[in-house]
């Protein structure tokens, strides 16, 4: 058993090849082979957001705090409150992030498939995610 103390790992700052705006990210957990599970807490200031991403085996993101949004290539915006859950299946184009006017925290859960957890692709546009959001 392995126990990683508060404040034992340092935050990391949200690579701009990968974010719009101010992202803090913090692991949780990074599991040693054989598991594949990857964890972190993700804060977005307000109006950042992930570019367009996928994922090998699916991602799960659980909303600790703020509000928030995300999307799926061709579906509409969509609104994101502390409690919610969202399931993102594998290889689903998608992005997430803080609303414009509010930060957002959400814990991303997401597995290692051939070495990586996440595939980026480009950067969301301004007309993409100040879309009108829906519940």
């Amino acid at each position: 058993m392995d126990i990683m103390r508060a404040g034992s790992r340092p935050s990391e700052t949200g690579p701009k090849e990968y974010f719009t705006g101010r992202v803090r990210i913090d692991p949780v957990v990074s599991a040693a082979e054989p598991a594949r599970v990857r964890a972190a807490a993700v804060t977005f200031e307000p109006g950042a957001r992930t570019a367009w991403h996928t994922h090998p085996l699916g991602q799960t993101l659980f909303v600790l705090s703020g509000a928030g949004r995300a999307q799926t290539e061709g579906e509409a915006v969509r609104a994101l409150r502390p409690g919610d859950t969202v399931w993102i299946p594998p290889g689903e184009k998608h992005w997430h992030g803080a609303a414009p006017d509010c930060a957002m925290t959400h814990l991303a859960i997401q597995e290692v498939e051939n070495g990586s957890p996440v595939s980026w692709l480009e950067q969301v546009s301004d007309d993409d995610y100040l879309g009108t959001p829906q519940d």
